[in-house]
């Protein structure tokens, strides 16, 4: 057709916009992950503050009990339920930690 746009335009035209679209796509894909990794961070985080831990006695400082998300005693995995932290501070050589101050939450527990 004189004058028009020919199949081809077309369809490089649709394939131009069909990436385009693509990498929109991508993009939020990105941003919908990053949420989801920051979503899940904060609710083990969350999870973490509901728990406790020991740090081992050191030669001149006591065992420390910790909050499960205290920065001052970073672990993965070893937590105490809230009956064993009871014990665990009921213990003569064994001191909670004056950061975090773990037995504020087992008042609650």
């Amino acid at each position: 057709m004189p004058g028009g746009i020919s199949d081809l335009d077309k369809n490089r035209t649709l394939e131009q916009w069909l990436e385009w679209q693509l990498r929109q796509v991508r993009g939020r894909i990105r941003e919908l992950e990053i949420k989801e990794q920051q979503e899940r961070r904060r609710r083990e985080q969350a999870h973490a503050a509901l728990r406790w831990k020991i740090q081992p006695q050191r030669s001149s400082a006591a065992a420390l009990v910790h909050r499960g998300d205290c920065a001052l005693y970073p672990v993965e995995g070893g937590f105490l339920t809230h009956e064993e932290a009871m014990i665990a501070l009921a213990e003569p050589d064994i001191e909670a930690c004056q950061i975090c101050k773990p037995q504020a939450g087992l008042v609650h527990g």
